[in-house]
């Protein structure tokens, strides 16, 4: 199940329309946990999954400032909780520095525990509620778009634009990052590449 390769960096894979993989199923050369948690690598599906607690794993080579940011990711029951992080600082050991300098792009279907929609999957968590929901079923993998010009973000949930444009008021260059949120959830990730613009 666990297989890590420490000695290729992903981050120098490019695919044909620009992007820089960061993780592409093979190595987490590059990144850091911070916080309690984990993630594991699933060898099968190139991807890799959060357990147990309340943690960032995040991609220490780079700050980045304006991008287009792909990732694919899955839950395996409809009360999974995850997201993915942008343009935070260097969170040392602690995960709460991503949710209050950074912005997260929410992965929670139902929006627990009262269904606020600045909480549901899509959202630019507690800023921007996704326009509707889009979510694939339960274990089917699901396409993320995110992109950060200056101030501006959008969001693209399985090729629909649920967050058309938020203007945030935060740092403009920073890390990205995925969230292991609880004990219970496990969220899994992959094809994670990026796009400086």
């Amino acid at each position: 199940m666990l297989s890590i390769n420490n000695n290729r960096d992903m981050s120098d894979n490019n695919d044909d329309n620009g992007f820089t993989y960061l993780f592409n199923g093979q190595s987490i050369d590059g990144w850091c946990m911070a916080g309690p948690g984990k993630f594991v690598i699933i060898e099968y599906n190139k991807s890799v999954r959060s357990e147990g607690g309340m943690g960032l794993l995040w991609y220490t080579k780079k700050k980045y400032k304006d991008f287009v940011l792909k990732i694919d990711w899955k839950v395996n029951r409809k009360n999974d909780n995850s997201g993915v992080f942008i343009r935070f600082p260097n969170p040392d050991n602690d995960p709460w520095i991503a949710v209050n300098k950074g912005y997260e792009i929410q992965i929670d279907d139902l929006a627990l525990p009262d269904g606020n929609p600045l909480h549901k999957t899509g959202a630019i968590y507690n800023f921007a509620a996704p326009s509707n929901q889009r979510s694939k079923p339960i274990g089917e993998w699901n396409t993320f778009e995110i992109e950060a010009t200056n101030q501006k973000y959008s969001v693209i949930l399985n090729s629909e634009k649920v967050v058309p444009e938020f203007i945030g008021n935060r740092l403009t260059e920073g890390y990205i990052g995925i969230q292991n949120h609880d004990i219970d959830s496990h969220v899994s990730f992959k094809n994670i590449r990026i796009k400086e613009i």
